[in-house]
């Protein structure tokens, strides 16, 4: 993926803000960003910016999940892996979407 000066320049403030930039394996054509036990996909928006691609995720084994609710409890889960998706975690999760969400509105 071939960035702009502009995009390069914001993944630099996210990571002034906590957020590493990171590389998902299966997800090659976005940038991925991260922090704490939380991540999330990013497309280019324009030359300037970025919007999230998908949902913001629990990472599971590293990678992203998906939150699903089955029968014995509500779940983050990635390949036949999956963690319990406790008040905690949700909230974890809840706060960080929150935070990308506020990094990524455009500067006035």
């Amino acid at each position: 993926m071939e960035l702009t000066t502009q995009q390069i320049g914001f993944l630099s403030q996210l990571r002034s803000r906590g957020f590493d930039i990171v590389a998902f394996p299966m997800y090659e054509k976005f940038v991925g960003v991260r922090k704490g036990n939380c991540g999330a996909l990013l497309a280019p928006n324009g030359a300037e910016g970025f919007k999230i691609y998908g949902e913001p995720s629990y990472l599971v084994a590293g990678q992203p999940s998906a939150r699903i609710i089955q029968s014995d409890g509500h779940w983050f889960v990635r390949k036949g892996e999956r963690v319990p998706a406790t008040p905690e975690r949700t909230a974890e999760l809840d706060a960080f979407a929150a935070e990308l969400a506020n990094a990524l509105l455009p500067v006035a």
